[in-house]
């Protein structure tokens, strides 16, 4: 890269986005150390355009992506899979079976054409595109021939949801995400609320080709690397979170997710909630129950009691409650203050009462003297609902689906007929899996998915500076279909060939020819 040194103001863009950390700020001004290789990703960001492209001498030129990399002797791309050894651009690491990564993905199927014959972890791209893919190999199961195509694609419109296990509030709904990456980079927005989870959208398209596109893409690989990343919901939470792990919000460790909804904890645990209590409310976010009211008290023959809730009554026993950070995401910080009324003639003294969050983590026990609630130690009976409470409620986590769609270019490596492959997949005679993990297909037109990350093998996802994401990719199908479709039957190979010559050793640092 060519630098004009004296329009540089030392902002520190370029060291944030530069996909190789060879660019760095010193003494206020931008250094480019050995490696670089042109990718142009710091171009991007600079807001003085301090970067030019000098485009000389003979370094060879990496065709895997359309970044085309200038990568030296001895170094990598952009993207971390390809590599210059002595002057030819390798593929660094191999190409993997179905059997290595079986116990990843989880798979059971055992039909002809659900797992593909060879992954494309490891395989080489075919960008661009026109080409037939690195391997599309042979195969028999049954007696009936099977065809696989692999590549690593790159995915451009992609992104990432994020599963949040929380009841507490993240934010209302549709408000932007945020990272701090040398200033506040808009990266995504809260999506709705499910069952016990909170959902965070990503990335997509028109996040990723914005002016905060490439800081978008850099945090969500780096979730896919394991680290934890601080979000910052606009007028909401800070949420920290790991893929995995228990998130935390507004600095508060979130360790349990609710078994059901107020009203579902209240019907799951009604033999419990008889003997806990004289009364029992289960505070939450979504619907709040109150037991004696709720019909699996009334199917108990639990004696209505004399207190009423606060919310708006959906049905009998089932309460809405504002949402916020207090109790089970609501606004209720004191847990009496969800009281209304209280009947004394049907709450006399003795009478007792036990709140609980629909996890079990807060919960306050009260009983009835001289008119008042006070606080007590919760009774044997009310601990054993509390502790099978807890017992039921799944540690909390970060889990993620990868959304983005092969309905592209890149079907051009199948097939010289791409919407036949489009449309075979939709008629499942073709089966897609992504790093040999089974992803669900969206109906209607093109061939879009969302696909679990942890059945993915670590490190088999990669990310370019255009930005996209490069995901391995295999369509099986039976050779019939193959024929039907168009595919490139020339480029066809046994698949026993082909492991003989790819994968000689089981180490994943062995390097594989790519393109040049």
């Amino acid at each position: 890269m060519k630098i004009d040194i004296d329009k540089c103001t030392g902002c520190g863009l370029c060291e944030e986005v530069c996909p190789l950390g060879v660019a760095a700020i010193v003494e206020k001004k931008v250094v480019i150390r050995d490696g670089c290789v042109e990718c142009k990703t710091c171009m991007k960001v600079c807001p003085k355009g301090v970067f030019s492209v000098e485009a000389e001498g003979d370094t060879p030129i990496c065709m895997a992506c359309p970044i085309m990399c200038r990568i030296p002797e001895a170094s990598y791309g952009a993207c971390m899979r390809y590599y210059n050894q002595k002057g030819e651009i390798l593929r660094k690491g191999r190409v993997h079976t179905y059997e290595e990564i079986v116990d990843i993905i989880g798979a059971s199927e055992d039909q002809l054409i659900k797992k593909p014959l060879l992954t494309g972890i490891g395989s080489g791209t075919t960008y661009p595109d026109f080409r037939p893919s690195p391997f599309i190999v042979s195969g028999t199961r049954d007696g009936v021939d099977i065809i696989t195509v692999v590549t690593e694609a790159p995915l451009s419109y992609s992104g990432m949801k994020l599963k949040v296990d929380t009841d507490l509030l993240l934010g209302e709904e549709g408000r932007k995400i945020f990272v701090r990456r040398r200033g506040k980079r808009h990266i995504g927005h809260l999506c709705t609320e499910e069952y016990g989870s909170k959902i965070m959208s990503l990335g997509g398209v028109n996040t990723l080709t914005s002016k905060d596109g490439l800081f978008a893409a850099r945090a969500i690989f780096d979730l896919l690397q394991g680290k934890e990343i601080r979000f910052e919901i606009d007028d909401g939470s800070v949420v920290e979170l790991t893929l995995g792990k228990a998130p935390k919000v507004n600095g508060v460790s979130v360790e349990r997710m609710r078994v059901g909804c107020g009203s579902a904890t209240t019907g799951l645990f009604a033999p419990y909630m008889f003997d806990a209590a004289d009364e029992v409310i289960v505070l939450d976010g979504h619907i709040t129950g109150l037991f004696s009211e709720h019909p699996s008290g009334r199917y108990l023959n639990k004696a209505r009691s004399g207190i009423t809730i606060k919310g708006q009554k959906s049905t009998d026993g089932r309460y809405f409650l504002e949402k916020g950070s207090g109790w089970g995401g609501t606004t209720i910080e004191d847990p009496l203050d969800v009281i209304q009324g209280i009947d004394a003639k049907r709450c006399p003294d003795g009478m007792t009462l036990l709140i609980t969050e629909t996890t079990g983590q807060k919960y306050s026990f009260y009983r009835m003297r001289n008119g008042q609630l006070q606080k007590e130690r919760p009774t044997p009976d009310a601990m054993r609902f509390i502790d099978v409470l807890k017992d039921s409620c799944e540690q909390s986590r970060v889990s993620s689906v990868f959304a983005a769609g092969v309905g592209g270019s890149a079907r051009a490596g199948v097939t010289k007929n791409p919407i036949k492959l489009t449309r075979a997949v939709h008629e499942e005679k073709v089966m897609i899996t992504i790093g040999g993990a089974r992803p669900f297909i969206f109906p209607g037109g093109g061939i879009n998915f969302l696909v679990d990350v942890a059945r993915i093998k670590y490190g088999s996802i990669y990310l370019t500076p255009t930005p996209s994401f490069v995901l391995p990719v295999e369509y099986t199908m039976r050779l019939d279909t193959f024929k039907e479709i168009g595919g490139h039957i020339e480029a066809i190979r046994p698949v026993d060939e082909v492991l003989k010559t790819v994968v000689s050793e089981q180490s994943s640092a062995d390097i594989v020819k790519g393109e040049t």
